[in-house]
This record gives C-alpha cells, sequence and structure tokens, in this order.
C-alpha cells in the first residue's frame, strides 16, 4: 500500500513536471515558432497559453514590435569631395518570424551592418548641398536601399530611416559660415534697395500730388510742426512758407510799378530845358567863358539868375536812378 502511494505521487510530479514542460505562454506583441526535434513546423502560434510536446519542441519566440537601431558615426566622403562623419537611426520590426529565425542569424546585428554600408553608399553618391538641405530625399533613398536585402530574404521591413547628425570638419564650417554671411548680405541690401526703390516711387507720386494742390504742402508742413511740437524737450524752428515770399514778391512788383509810373508823370510835367551852349577849345591862358542858356516863354537875364534857375529845374540822381529803374 505505501508503495503504490508512492508510485502514484511520483507519476502525479513527474505528470506537473511534463505539464509545466509542455505550457508556453506568447505575449501579444510575440510570435511563437516551434521546432520538433529541429524541423521548423508549419504553424505560427500566437499569443495566449500554449501546449506543445514537452520532449522535443523547441520554441522560440519572436517579437513584432518596431525595434530602433542606432547607427554609429561613419566617416563617408560625399559626391563633391568632402568628407564628413554621419549617424543615423533605423526603425525596423519583423515581418515573417520564420525567415528572420531560419534565413538570417542575430537580424538586430545584421540590420546595422546593411545600415552601415548602405548609407556609406548612399552618401558617396550624393552632394553636400543635397545632402544638407534635402533630407527627405536622402532618407527615402537609404530606405529604399536597405529594404532590397533585408525584407524579402530576411522577413524583416525597414518603417524608417532618419539621418541624425551631420559632423562637418572646422574649416568647411568656417567656410559656409562666411557663405551664409555673404548671402545675408547680400539679401539685406537687396532688401534695403527695394525698399528705396519703393520710398522713392512714393515720393514721386506724393510730390505729384503736392504739385497739383499747393494747399497740400501747407498741411503737411503744419503736419509736421505737430509731430515735431510732440517732443517737450525740442526747439522748433518755423520755416517761412515760399507762398508768403511770392505774395511779397509780387506786392513789391506792383508798388514799384505804381511808383515808377507817379515818377514818371512828375518828371513829364516839368519843363523841359533846351540849352545851348558853345564850348570853346581850352586855353591855357584865360578860362573857358559860361554857356549862354535860354528858357522858352521867358528872357535872358543876367548869368547868376539863368544859373539858379537852371540849378532848380535840373533833376537830380535819385530822380534819374528812380527812372532808370522804372
Amino acid at each position: 500500500m505505501g508503495v503504490l502511494i508512492t508510485v502514484l505521487a511520483v507519476c502525479a510530479v513527474a505528470g506537473l513536471v511534463l505539464l509545466a514542460l509542455s505550457v508556453r505562454n506568447v505575449q501579444q506583441y510575440e510570435k511563437g515558432v516551434v521546432f520538433r526535434f529541429g524541423r521548423l513546423l508549419p504553424d505560427i502560434r500566437g499569443p495566449g497559453l500554449r501546449v506543445i510536446r514537452p520532449i522535443g519542441d523547441r520554441m522560440r519566440k519572436v517579437s513584432v514590435q518596431t525595434e530602433v537601431l542606432g547607427i554609429p558615426p561613419q566617416g563617408s566622403i560625399t559626391a563633391d569631395n568632402v568628407t564628413l562623419t554621419v549617424d543615423a537611426v533605423v526603425y525596423f520590426k519583423v515581418i515573417d518570424p520564420v525567415k528572420a529565425l531560419v534565413n538570417v542569424r542575430n537580424y538586430p546585428a545584421a540590420v546595422s551592418q546593411i545600415a552601415q554600408t548602405s548609407l556609406r553608399s548612399v552618401i558617396g553618391r550624393a552632394d553636400l548641398d543635397t545632402l544638407l538641405s534635402d533630407r527627405d530625399h536622402i532618407n527615402a533613398e537609404l530606405k529604399k536601399v536597405m529594404d532590397a536585402p533585408t525584407e524579402e530574404p530576411w522577413g524583416l521591413r525597414i518603417e524608417r530611416v532618419e539621418i541624425k547628425d551631420i559632423a562637418l570638419p572646422e574649416s568647411m564650417m568656417r567656410s559656409m559660415s562666411k557663405q551664409a554671411e555673404a548671402e545675408r548680405e547680400r539679401r539685406a541690401r537687396v532688401i534695403a534697395a527695394d525698399g528705396e526703390f519703393q520710398a522713392s516711387q512714393r515720393l514721386t507720386d506724393a510730390a505729384a500730388t503736392m504739385a497739383d494742390t499747393p494747399g497740400a504742402l501747407q498741411l503737411r508742413l503744419l503736419q509736421t510742426v505737430v509731430d515735431v511740437s510732440a517732443e517737450k524737450n525740442s526747439t522748433l524752428v518755423m520755416p517761412f512758407p515760399v507762398e508768403m515770399l511770392r505774395f511779397f514778391e509780387h506786392q513789391s512788383r506792383e508798388t514799384g510799378d505804381e511808383s515808377a509810373g507817379r515818377r514818371v508823370h512828375r518828371t513829364a510835367r516839368r519843363p523841359a530845358l533846351s540849352t545851348s551852349a558853345v564850348i570853346p577849345e581850352p586855353a591855357t591862358s584865360a578860362p573857358a567863358p559860361a554857356p549862354s542858356v535860354s528858357l522858352p516863354g521867358e528872357r535872358a537875364g543876367s548869368r547868376a539868375e539863368v544859373a539858379r534857375e537852371r540849378r532848380d529845374n535840373w533833376p537830380t540822381r535819385r530822380d534819374a536812378e528812380e527812372a532808370l529803374s522804372g
């Protein structure tokens, strides 16, 4: 009786051990591939509790999650002979667990080597400007190059490839900084010249408008005075309007014309002097005789009276200048 109990207990323990060896837990993000005596079974076990033979069967679990693999920095030479160092990151996942286990050994390491080789190959076919400005095209080409040897033979899908950093030599960085500075300076000068051109056009239009409307110039002057007077600590110098100067000039011309007319009229009313004088040649021995002057309408008198009357009726220098200016 005791021997029977012992045998039953041993059988129960053996059954529990065999059951434990037969049950496998497969996670939701995993696929189970079963090998029976080294031979692949066609059925792929899904997530959950799966039972296999405790003797002869071996299950390998393969994760179907997207894995991230960093590519170490790779030194390469571009198509325009620029030496640089590039590192990238690769996102891939397993789409066929059987191929990933059977066709390739340690597929993460294989993907890393393929990524390094493809990165150097793609960078060698591109120039520096394309590599810096059009990274999307470089990433798409890199993904295309890596898909060919990994998807169909290895059951891996390259979802995305991104270039993280591009390390340039110090001399190239200085040259590029000088080029960028010169380009920005050129753009600044072009923008400033364009602004000057537009401002000159607007000023030309404003000048044409003010020329058609003289009052607009005065309004603009008053607006400028108001803007300047807003500052309390400034001294305002009021310019004299040009229109007012023209007004005064016009008034002065009219006044000058009227005064010239009055002087000419007053001079015309004076009796004209007719003089007949015989000036003999000068002699050294005796002085020249005084000329005789005869006034119309009057008898000739003495020489003193004639000289006095001539002096009173002769035009002055001021009358002569006014008559000339008029």
